[in-house]
């Protein structure tokens, strides 16, 4: 009864709290305080519990172990707009300068719990945010607005719900599989001046908060190769996710938004007894997704929430993963990391990402491991994203420049029980 109760209360705190956007598109950069101290590096080691949403092979537990953490998101998001000498009729005009997205600091909690059944299995449950996305450009009534609506934006969360088993195959080789159920909320505002282009304008914009589900796999390992290095892989499927029936004039396919594959592979070498490096490499599929990954011209084909409308123009994104461990007591771990990404927005689909402005590349992280008791651990961590500015036409008055750029700051803290 204990169990299912802090299962609840964690699962309604993830719901209530406020998303925001990610760091490596809509995906959050790594998952676990540890990992996020080395940039989402580790797909190859185990470090928590919260490991094993980085690859379920890593989910390694003696006896019982309980972490709960909480991370402070700050993004900072905006967007710019030119002026122009000549405006061409039936041209869609934005009016400058630009707007500054509101709601700068954001709640992510998570939660994880593992058992060692015997030497060989462990069993555990995950429950975390993968990221999501939100903005909020504020205006006080219509025709003011980015899009001359209203108030004008999205708010995207996603909840990860992942029972973990993983068994020791050899004494070299572990492998981990973990079900995937994942719960989404949508919902947007201040577009209903794109109602001409919409198969379905009652269901486009200002319909509230949606909800969609659906289940996928992840599949991972761990080899140990030698004493000092060790290798790791894991693959998230592609989530069919239901419908968002109250925004089908909106995403392409009739409301649908899937949740994309993710492949991460990765090496540890342990140097010497206290120092560790780890290199990750990520490549996540964008566009596999029709809403994310196809472009704003389609406008000009199909209507809006049709099979082949218009989405954010997205490119699939590969990520390139650094970290560093330094044990430097035997109670204590100092970690740093670094990550780098092309962006996944090229220049020509700016107007709609406006919406969701996912451009941060690189990614600077620390963190701290710190045993508070010989059963309790503390982990912290800190990241840095600087601003990445992305300038393009405005597909629908091209002689009109717009750009949409975005900076990140986050702390987050766990702490970790084992009984």
């Amino acid at each position: 009864m204990k169990k299912r109760l802090v299962v609840s209360v964690v699962t309604a705190s993830i719901f209530l709290s406020s998303p925001a956007f990610a760091t490596n598109g809509y995906f959050t950069h790594g998952y676990g305080m540890t990992h996020k101290g080395m940039a989402g590096a580790g797909v190859a080691v185990s470090e928590e519990l919260m490991s094993a949403a980085n690859n379920p092979a890593n989910l390694q537990v003696k006896g019982s172990e309980l972490s709960v953490g909480l991370e402070l998101f700050a993004p900072d998001r905006n967007y710019a707009v030119a002026e122009v000498n000549e405006f061409f009729p039936g041209a869609f005009y934005l009016q400058g300068p630009g707007k500054r997205s509101a709601k700068t600091l954001f709640a992510i909690p998570e939660f994880a719990f593992g058992q060692q059944l015997n030497d060989q299995v462990n069993v555990g449950i995950l429950i975390y945010a993968n990221g999501g996305m939100n903005t909020e450009y504020q205006a006080d009534a219509m025709p003011e607005g980015t899009f001359y609506a209203g108030t004008t934006g999205v708010d995207l969360k996603q909840l990860f719900v992942s029972p973990t088993l993983s068994y020791q195959w050899t004494e070299q080789l572990r492998v981990g599989v973990a079900p995937v159920l994942v719960v989404q909320q949508f919902s947007a505002q201040g577009l209903a001046s794109f109602a001409p282009f919409s198969q379905a304008p009652t269901s486009l914009s200002d319909n509230g908060s949606d909800f969609s589900s659906g289940i996928g796999l992840q599949l991972g390992l761990t080899y140990l190769v030698s004493d000092a290095f060790s290798v790791g892989a894991s693959y998230r499927s592609a989530v069919s996710m239901g419908e968002f029936d109250q925004y089908a004039g909106l995403f392409a396919e009739q409301g649908d938004f899937d949740l994309p594959s993710a492949l991460q592979v990765g090496l540890a070498w342990q140097i010497n007894r206290s120092h560790q490096l780890l290199l990750d490499l990520q490549h996540i599929n964008y566009g596999e997704v029709s809403s994310v990954a196809n472009p704003i011209g389609n406008i000009m084909s199909a209507p809006l929430g049709a099979s082949n409308g218009a989405g954010f123009g997205w490119q699939d994104m590969t990520v390139y993963k650094v970290g560093y461990q330094w044990q430097r007591t035997e109670q204590q771990k100092i970690r740093f990391g670094v990550s780098y990404g092309e962006q996944p927005i090229p220049s020509s689909q700016v107007l709609f990402n406006i919406l969701a402005p996912g451009v941060q590349e690189w990614h600077f992280t620390t963190g701290l491991s710190q045993s508070l008791t010989a059963n309790v651990q503390m982990n912290l961590t800190a990241f840095y994203s600087p601003t990445k500015t992305v300038t393009g036409a405005n597909f629908l008055a091209p002689n009109q420049q717009l750009s949409i750029a975005m900076q990140q700051r986050g702390v987050g803290a766990s702490v970790a029980w084992a009984f």
